[in-house]
């Protein structure tokens, strides 16, 4: 029998066949196919997150910059203490205890007892930077909720406040936000800086249009 014949016939039975270094060849298989998959896998995410980036964008945006004379943590508690909110935010009050995954609130102020916006605290980093879900208490969304993100920047005695409104349902809500956060910034600025509210609610201006949306969550 030849040396070749010799080989095939012990290979007959179970033969694990070794690289020159002695590794089995099908650890080295398994090695780079393993290897290869996770590489698929993260590509997949890849294009799974940049998927839904790009969703995002499609939809409209809003974003909003004021500055405020006063340290970020006065700007910090101003937007998440409920009675502090009171003061200012149209005549509703944001309640939570600002943890991650926590809920949040923005009932009325008049005793109703009614809640216009409802949502999930997704970041919480104090006194820099604060990210909530919005959405309305009975309202279906398919693409999700909105995203509202406030950053903290201190700048010497002022502060820049940033507001990103994101993943905004149509045109409609975007003009609805687009009247809405200047008015209560404003308020909020002025409150800051001078202890007092502006004498009118500059939502005011956009009455009917508060009034509409306001209705979609009265009983009466």
């Amino acid at each position: 029998m030849t040396r070749l014949a010799e080989r095939r016939s012990s290979c007959l039975g179970v033969c694990r066949v070794r690289s020159a270094r002695g590794v089995p060849l099908q650890e080295i298989f398994d090695r780079w196919v393993d290897r290869f998959e996770r590489w698929r896998l993260r590509a997949l995410s890849d294009l799974e997150r940049r998927a839904g980036e790009h969703d995002m964008a499609d939809r409209p945006i809003f974003v909003y910059v004021t500055f405020i004379q006063a340290t970020a943590e006065r700007v910090w508690h101003a937007l998440t203490d409920a009675d502090v909110t009171a003061e200012y935010w149209a005549e509703h009050s944001n309640v939570s205890d600002w943890q991650v995954g926590s809920a949040w609130e923005h009932p009325r102020t008049d005793g109703s007892g009614i809640v216009d916006l409802v949502g999930t605290v997704l970041e919480a980093a104090p006194p820099k930077r604060l990210v909530i879900t919005r959405t309305g208490p009975n309202e279906e969304r398919p693409d999700g909720p909105g995203r509202v993100t406030f950053d903290i920047e201190p700048h010497g005695d002022i502060v820049r406040l940033t507001v990103t409104h994101e993943n905004l349902a149509d045109h409609d809500e975007h003009v609805s936000v687009s009247a809405g956060w200047p008015s209560v910034l404003a308020n909020l600025k002025t409150f800051l800086e001078t202890g007092h509210v502006l004498p009118q609610g500059p939502w005011e201006m956009y009455a009917e249009m508060r009034a509409a949306r306001m209705a979609r969550n009265d009983p009466r």
